[in-house]
């Protein structure tokens, strides 16, 4: 799809893009329309999707905390050490053209013009109860305050760590895709496992670290929702 009719959008390698183009996205997924050529153009479906790379550092410019927060989630993809897939890759002729790879994709089972009239469908099927709402609540709370539900880390002074824990847009996240984790499984009803089971790429990226722990954002994510799984009761 082209245009206004764009679905799908896909950022190669989005830290190598300078803040401008930041800013342009930042306001197509808040806003799902940009200004360009003198005129407005609207992205009704479009969802954005976007890698980085991890390894090189120079003339790199990272997300700012605005825009990852308007990704639903970032998910970690760690390369298998298994040397049939490296076998494959590098001998198999189907993995050399891209494009010739994506023609082979079984196609869509749902026009993405009736994406929008599912979701909502989904939302409003699965229910979440009082335990599990209070559950969401201390989540959030142990985010900003890991020193009130005895969270502590190896060589991290917490009373140091935090700038911000997740806000509402990443508590409302949580719960939607803690939702679809549950109808996936076909129930009707949220619990606490579905909320723990996205809780980590959900909102590893919405928290905010100080400058001295941010550097060390990689492994430090991680442990820390970890901490907060494991340190807050479960319902």
């Amino acid at each position: 799809m082209q245009g206004e009719d764009l679905s799908v959008f896909f950022f190669n390698e989005i830290n190598r893009a300078r803040p401008q183009v930041h800013s342009l996205l930042l306001r197509i997924m808040a806003e799902r329309s940009v200004s360009a050529f003198n005129r407005e153009y609207q992205f009704p479906h479009l969802q954005v999707f976007a890698d980085r790379n991890a390894v090189e550092k120079e003339e790199t410019f990272e997300l700012p905390g605005a825009a990852r927060d308007r990704f639903l989630m970032e998910i970690e993809i760690a390369p298998k050490n298994d040397a049939d897939i490296h076998k494959a890759l590098t001998f198999d002729t189907r993995f050399h053209d891209t494009d010739q790879l994506i023609q082979s994709v079984t196609s869509n089972r749902i026009n993405f013009t009736e994406l929008r009239l599912v979701a909502p469908i989904i939302q409003n099927m699965v229910s979440a109860g009082d335990a599990v709402q209070d559950f969401v609540e201390h989540l959030r709370r142990a985010s900003h305050r890991p020193q009130e539900y005895g969270i502590a880390l190896p060589d991290v002074e917490m009373d140091e760590l935090m700038i911000a824990g997740m806000g509402p847009r990443g508590s409302s996240m949580l719960v939607r895709a803690a939702k679809v984790a549950a109808w996936m499984n076909g129930r009707s009803h949220l619990t606490p496992e579905d909320v723990a089971s996205v809780f980590h790429e959900v909102i590893a990226h919405r928290v905010f670290f100080k400058p001295i722990y941010e550097l060390q954002r990689t492994w430090l994510a991680r442990a820390y929702t970890k901490a907060i799984l494991n340190h807050v009761p479960t319902p």
